[in-house]
This record gives C-alpha cells, structure tokens and sequence, in this order.
C-alpha cells in the first residue's frame, strides 16, 4: 500500500509553547526545542514562528538580571517564538527551554490545542499501486490473514478496489470514517448482521475475524523490538490461541 494515513487521529494531544527571548539568543532556543521534540508537523521539522517585539520588566532587589538593571523598568527587544509539540514531551521541552535561554526567569505559555495529531490515533488508510478485482482482493486478504472463511458486505462485484482502510480488532465503529473518506473496503473484526446492513453497497465492509487480524502484530513487533534492543532477549509465542474454531 502507499499513501498511508492514519484512519482516525486523536485529538488532545498537541501543545503550543510560546516564549520570549533576546534576539542574538533565538537561533539557540529554537534549536534545543527542536532537539527536545517540538516543531514536528507531519513530515516536516523544525517548524515554528517568530516575531520580533519588545519585552518590558522590573528586576527586584533579588535578583541577578540577564539583562537591565534592579528596581529599573527595563526595555528588551525581543523574539516571539511559538512551536507546537505533543504534550508528553512537556518536562523535556521546558527543562530544554529554561537551560538554554539567558534569563533568570523564563517567560513561557504553553496552550492545550485541538488539532489531530495525524501520526497517532485509530485505524489506517491508504491506496493500491493497482486496483483490483473485487474476488481477486477477497481471495488476496483471505490468503493473506489464513481465513477459513470470509464475510463480507453486499456489494457491486465489478467494483474495483483501490482504497483500503483498516483497523485490526474490533474496529467497526470506524466504519462511517471509512465512508467518509471515500475507502473501497474497510477490513475489521467482530462485524454484527446491522453492521453488514449499514455498509450496504456503500463500500465492501469485511470481516477479517479478531485473533487473525491482530496476531501479525506479534512478528512485526518481535522483528522492530529485535532490531532496536539487539542486547535484549525478547520471546514470542509461537502457538495460537485463537478462542474460535470452525467446523
């Protein structure tokens, strides 16, 4: 498949931090956000922007000023630098931000944001490089996930298929995704006759049984796991402990 999307991202997840610092020391700042996680949107990196403004402040008698002078207001040209970052990351990008800017107090405002986050959240979706036959595909995802038997929705047997979405599991409350975004199929487990009903001729809606959509995670995981703790001895279970038989 190409052109892989998740199906349905989740939200919540991002933040926004805005800060306030000397202009000689933005490249600095906006570089150890970078390094620390902030500024990824999509496939692009180090995204963020800036303003150039003034900042005011009074230092009291304790303090130990970057800049300006105790008990005097204090004018400092400054830049305005806002970048996003997802919200686990918010000791690492504040500890990041206070270490490598100049003041002694740092003034920063990080704000809970509402956009998806496009790498993370439920299901997925992407394209064929070749369309094909609606018995050609059903055969193919048969083979392919070791179905005794497949279920799939009523639909037009000269439809080509293209655009496939996906959620392993128990996924059908996708499904309206899934018409939403114009997807030729939407493969999941555990679908109900009403299920099959709603999906009726307005896309190929099928059933890839739970235990068999969900246990060609453990040899894509075995295999990352391996390959990035090399010195870690990791096992998997070889038998299968599907709950269903046929007969």
């Amino acid at each position: 498949m190409q052109n892989i999307k998740i199906l349905k991202p989740e939200t919540n997840l991002l933040c926004k931090l805005v800060t306030f610092c000397p202009h000689d020391y933005a490249d600095k700042v906006r570089e150890a956000l970078f390094e620390a996680g902030a500024g990824v949107i999509g496939n692009y990196d180090s995204c963020s922007y800036n303003i150039q403004g003034t900042g005011t402040f009074r230092a009291g008698e304790n303090t130990n000023p970057f800049v300006g002078e105790k008990n005097k207001l204090h004018y400092e040209p400054e830049t305005r630098i806002e970048t996003i970052f997802p919200k686990w990351l918010t000791n690492d990008i504040v500890a990041a931000l206070i270490s490598n800017h100049p003041y002694e107090e740092v003034a920063y405002d990080i704000y809970p944001l509402e956009n998806v986050h496009p790498q993370i959240g439920l299901g997925a979706i992407g394209e064929l490089k070749n369309s094909m036959e609606l018995f050609d595909f059903l055969s193919m995802i048969k083979k392919s996930f070791s179905l005794p038997i497949i279920r799939y929705s009523r639909i037009d047997n000269n439809k080509k298929i293209n655009t496939i979405a996906i959620c392993t599991g128990s996924g059908i409350e996708l499904l309206q995704e899934a018409i939403h975004q114009n997807a030729d199929v939407f493969l999941t487990a555990d679908i109900k006759y009403h299920d099959f009903q709603a999906a009726n001729n307005k896309i190929l809606l099928v059933d890839i049984d739970h235990y068999e959509s969900e246990i060609i995670f453990i040899e894509k995981m075995y295999d990352f796991l391996s390959k990035k703790f090399s010195n870690f001895a990791i096992q998997k279970f070889e038998k299968s402990n599907s709950y269903i038989k046929y007969f």
